[in-house]
């Protein structure tokens, strides 16, 4: 009996192990380091930043990516107050979205005092769907990442749809891609608007190994934004393919709200991130 006994309760150990070594073995990669554009909450960060940014914080989310608002880059707050409400809530302050303006050198200067990494350029700094016009956007943006780089930040562009407008048989997002210096410009790619606009995100990661290494993370339905998983983007193919895109951070950016709100947006957003196997 006792050897039966002892037979049985090894039996026992090792179908346990075998389970939890099965289920560790098998555990999906679940997605990190989520981040978000303060764009998706837009209204309420104008209202009341840090109110705001305890919201977010609750979510889950551990990345930010400011915005220029009508109270400035952020929202009302100093640089400083920007970076400890951050801090205090266990949020990192990694970026933020600005245009090249006369404000220009301020706008280094608020970033560098923020301690953010990257300063994204949301809009192009000269009108013209021309390839010799993105050919001199592509050199102010090779100035301008020399100008953040000497205040310590790297520089970035997020492109839209219109960059995939065609001139003489280019594309010109590739005029800039091909025009800018990899150390100097960092590309934001909006995969949302990449797909609207008809391009395959994939074979950019591809033909523009390393390029991309900020994301923003934005499901949509034709050219309007919807929640994770009612939308065209293969979200989790995508980020199956991050390390070829080069991609260190992304930023979820909800533009318009189908579920009611910018939180009852994001809750459908974190759940829908939460169950992927990456």
């Amino acid at each position: 009996m006792k050897n039966r006994r002892d037979f049985l309760k090894n039996m026992g150990a090792l179908t346990v192990g075998s389970v939890l070594l099965s289920s560790y073995k098998y555990a999906p990669k679940r997605v990190k380091d989520a981040g978000i554009q303060l764009y998706t909450f837009r209204q309420e960060m104008l209202a009341d930043p840090k109110g705001t940014l305890k919201i977010i914080a609750d979510l889950g989310i551990k990345q930010v990516e400011s915005a220029a608002s009508a109270k400035g880059l952020f929202y009302g707050l100093t640089p400083t107050e920007m970076k400890q409400t951050c801090r205090d809530l266990g949020l990192t302050l990694r970026s933020a979205h600005c245009g090249i303006d006369a404000n220009w050198q301020k706008t280094i200067d608020q970033a560098a005092e923020s301690g953010q990494e990257y300063l994204v350029c949301s809009t192009i700094p000269y009108a013209g769907a021309t390839q010799s016009n993105y050919q001199r956007i592509a050199d102010r943006f090779n100035t301008a990442g020399e100008e953040c780089r000497k205040a310590g930040i790297k520089f970035g562009y997020h492109n839209h749809d219109y960059e995939f407008k065609e001139d003489g048989g280019l594309v010109l997002y590739d005029v800039l891609l091909v025009n800018t210096d990899p150390e100097l410009v960092y590309m934001e790619m909006d995969l949302g608007w990449v797909v609207a606009a008809g391009k395959d995100p994939l074979k950019y990661f591809k033909d523009y190994e390393g390029r991309f290494p900020l994301w923003h993370l934005k499901d949509m339905k034709g050219k309007n934004s919807v929640e994770f998983g009612k939308g065209t983007l293969d979200i989790t193919g995508l980020l199956k393919q991050s390390k070829e895109a080069g991609m260190k951070y992304f930023f979820i950016e909800q533009e318009e709200y189908p579920a009611g709100s910018p939180l009852a947006s994001m809750k459908i957003n974190m759940e829908y991130l939460n169950k992927l196997d990456v």
